[in-house]
């Protein structure tokens, strides 16, 4: 299979790693590294962390800080970690940024900064906060372009913004309509844009290719499988990477519709990687009759993560 190398640009998949509980919702930093190892195993390019599918949410300050020291000392230049950094404040940003480079982050993901349903700020102060971020680092900067943020990104501010930061050069578009809107992101910002990207669990994962997306960000559970696709495609050979998408997409859209982020540690408790499934409170246990439905799906396509502990 080709490969990339783990330098800039970084190429290829991806996916977010889960943040690992024990039964009774602690951090398991043990199954934390064993789920690392497992993506690892599977073919993944690099890894990202801390991300809305880690469930990033629900961990304090210092859970993330514990995340995100044990998981670039446990991969170790194995391949790149992106660590997502959003925060509201510039200055929290900035420092979680900071304190992720240092550490050994290879990038850091950041949304443009909301909160709640209604807080939100104009587009000059969305430039600022990353321009702040960019001048407390020298990696780069991933824009996460998500629904949650509920902050419109149009393609023009994005691309002045890859031309005039200088450390903004990656995108993981999300929104409806991604392909579009990576085509035209690629066409408006030229070499500015180092790395369009994919995201949603690959749900629209060969339109974005089409349109230009040189990265994957997936789902944790089966980077083998999303290889399967975009290494063909990478390689030239589109008919192969159709193929192959077709015979992944019913898993793909099992996730992205029924499971969400609790596919990825469904599937690494079925196959041994980690001991708890456990999801934190408030949010809810996937209903065994939609896990079953998950598992059945995948053993059709015999990830590597149904065997890896086993």
């Amino acid at each position: 299979m080709p490969t990339f190398p783990a330098a800039r640009p970084f190429k290829g998949v991806f996916p977010v790693a889960p943040t690992v509980f024990d039964a009774a919702g602690a951090l398991d930093l043990d199954g934390q590294k064993r789920a690392i190892d497992c993506m690892i195993d599977a073919g993944s390019h690099g890894i990202c962390i801390l991300a809305n599918f880690s469930e990033q949410f629900v961990l304090t300050d210092d859970e993330r800080d514990r995340v995100m020291v044990t998981v670039l000392e446990h991969v170790a230049g194995r391949v790149p970690v992106i660590v997502t950094t959003t925060h509201f404040s510039t200055a929290v940003c900035a420092e979680r940024s900071r304190r992720a480079q240092e550490r050994g982050a290879a990038m850091v993901m950041i949304m443009p900064p909301y909160h709640g349903a209604t807080f939100r700020v104009p587009e000059a102060s969305i430039y600022d906060f990353y321009r702040g971020v960019s001048d407390a680092i020298s990696i780069p900067i991933m824009v996460q372009d998500a629904p949650v943020a509920g902050t419109p990104l149009s393609v023009p501010f994005l691309a002045r913004m890859a031309k005039e930061i200088g450390n903004l050069a990656y995108f993981k578009i999300e929104v409806p309509q991604a392909a579009a809107k990576l085509r035209a992101l690629i066409e408006a910002g030229g070499d500015a844009i180092e790395g369009p990207w994919d995201g949603e669990e690959a749900i629209t994962l060969m339109a974005d290719l089409d349109a230009g997306a040189t990265g994957a960000m997936t789902g944790g559970a089966y980077a083998d499988g999303i290889r399967q696709v975009t290494d063909p495609y990478f390689a030239g050979d589109r008919e192969a990477a159709m193929d192959a998408y077709q015979r992944w997409l019913p898993l793909i859209n099992y996730e992205n519709r029924q499971c969400g982020l609790a596919a990825c540690k469904a599937l690494m408790k079925e196959g041994g990687v980690i001991a708890h499934e456990t999801v934190r409170a408030p949010l809810p246990a996937m209903h065994p009759a939609t896990r079953a439905g998950l598992i059945e799906i995948a053993r059709r396509l015999d990830p590597l993560v149904l065997r890896w502990g086993k």
